[in-house]
């Protein structure tokens, strides 16, 4: 409970700031000199909602009574599922079947590459700390 609690307060914390900086780049970057107040409500809390769920969502992979394949396709489901519903909703994705199909391709593909990412380090790092412990 400790866990998600302290990775909820830092995925709202986080979401928050790159809802901040988000709109300061728009505003810097893109030119805009004002900004619609209740389209910046709506994101924000989309942002901190994301924030949220992507800190929160990686503690399927602490629940020990589930082996890795179904972590990995919990944690993908949920994460793909909930940002899509949430991007249809606060109006970030429009629905058609173009638009699905090239949200899925990029939920597989970004997915796939963060967590072989993920795996190949973690797997670097056993086998550094088994190198440790062998010379011990």
């Amino acid at each position: 409970m400790n866990a998600f609690l302290f990775r909820s307060m830092i995925g709202i914390f986080f979401g928050a700031f790159v809802a901040v900086m988000t709109t300061s780049a728009l505003i810097y970057f893109g030119g805009q000199s004002t900004i619609d107040g209740m389209l910046f409500i709506q994101d924000a809390f989309g942002y901190i909602f994301c924030g949220w769920l992507f800190n929160v969502t990686p503690l399927y992979f602490k629940i020990r009574s589930l082996r890795l394949p179904m972590q990995t396709a919990l944690h993908f489901l949920t994460v793909t599922i909930v940002y899509f519903l949430l991007g249809l909703w606060i109006g970030w994705i429009h629905i058609n079947v173009k638009n699905f199909l090239i949200f899925l391709g990029i939920s597989i593909i970004g997915y796939a590459i963060g967590w072989i990412g993920f795996y190949l380090y973690f797997k670097h790092e056993s086998k550094k700390l088994n190198n440790d412990l062998r010379r011990h």
